[in-house]
């Protein structure tokens, strides 16, 4: 098994070439596709052949894609049918595709916070590796249609809502967001083998100028579920070139940065993921579910000054706390 790197050079080309030819039709229509290069890197570098991987929310089956192309095997579960049903169709046409392979593939749609009820118990604490991502701001997401694509003046967006139903955690606050992420990271501990591993990619956005620093959360919560956090890595969503990154970011992405400059905040394009990469432990009291326990999330607000400057910027970070129930 490779050594891990800490920087992942994961975008090499777009992720429309990544994609290309690998999945069925429709896919694009997800806001918030995983970069497949990351999915790949990481059953690469975690797993070996014939091994089991999991992905709790996995929208169009992107974990799942991967893992059969690698020959491992895949169980996947989305919230949406319309997305369960997409990426039962993916890793479906992965095998086909998967001439000699041996991965297979298993898609379930329901609650990921109730994912052990959805597979058999003989599968509860076999799976190797989870790779997953939590929901974040739209501001990253969707698609865009302008004068030069339809003719017609304006600017149209499109394919930037996971679903209309407002149950759905991509419509939820943040603090809702963090509690139900670290149930489903207590699912996953119990899904995971003893020493498994789980990887979580996750990326800061910005609600009203504010940085939003999802990966500390993403951190806390791992760590409120039982898991032990053991690196951090980056991984890439530009190319290198020369050296050099070339950012691809959104239109979405672009509007929000010329925007904030124009009112004298200094940011920049985000061109990485944070990926955290957690373990079940093997043995003893640290490997307990917390049951009976429940998760609060406070955020707080800071303002950070640079020195080339005048512009003031903020970032909120939020804090899982995590309270044992009493009996």
């Amino acid at each position: 098994m490779p050594a891990p790197d800490s920087v992942w050079n994961t975008a090499p080309t777009s992720a429309p070439a990544q994609r290309k030819g690998r999945y069925v039709p429709g896919s694009a229509a997800h806001p918030a596709k995983m970069l497949p290069q990351i999915a790949a890197h990481a059953i690469t570098t975690y797993t070996r052949p014939g091994d089991l991987v999991l992905d709790p929310m996995c929208g169009i089956g992107t974990t799942l894609v991967e893992a059969i192309h690698l020959d491992r095997n895949a169980l996947g579960i989305d919230y949406e049918p319309k997305w369960a049903n997409l990426a039962r169709r993916n890793a479906a046409n992965a095998s086909s595709m998967n001439e000699g392979g041996t991965g297979t593939g298993d898609v379930h749609c329901g609650d990921a916070r109730r994912l052990t009820h959805l597979f058999p118990t003989a599968l509860h604490g076999t799976v190797d590796l989870v790779v997953t991502s939590p929901p974040y701001g739209s501001s990253v997401h969707g698609q865009v249609r302008s004068t030069r694509d339809t003719g017609e003046r304006g600017v149209v967006k499109k394919d930037f809502r996971y679903s209309y139903d407002r149950t759905n955690l991509a419509h939820v606050s943040t603090d809702r967001l963090l509690r139900a992420f670290t149930e489903i990271l207590v699912q996953c501990r119990i899904m995971l083998r003893p020493g498994g591993t789980a990887v979580v990619t996750a990326r800061p956005w910005r609600e009203r100028g504010e940085l939003i620093d999802l990966p500390s959360a993403v951190l806390a919560a791992g760590r409120a579920a039982g898991l032990i956090p053991t690196e951090r890595c980056a991984a890439l969503l530009a190319g290198i070139r020369d050296s050099r990154l070339v950012a691809r970011p959104s239109f979405f992405q672009m509007k929000n940065i010329r925007d904030a400059r124009r009112q004298g905040l200094p940011l920049s394009v985000i061109q990485h993921e944070d990926v955290l990469i957690f373990i079940r432990p093997e043995t003893g009291a640290s490997s307990r579910v917390r049951n009976g326990g429940t998760i609060s999330t406070r955020c707080t607000a800071r303002a950070t000054r640079t020195s080339d400057t005048t512009g003031t910027s903020r970032s909120r970070t939020c804090f899982n706390r995590y309270h044992h129930g009493c009996r």
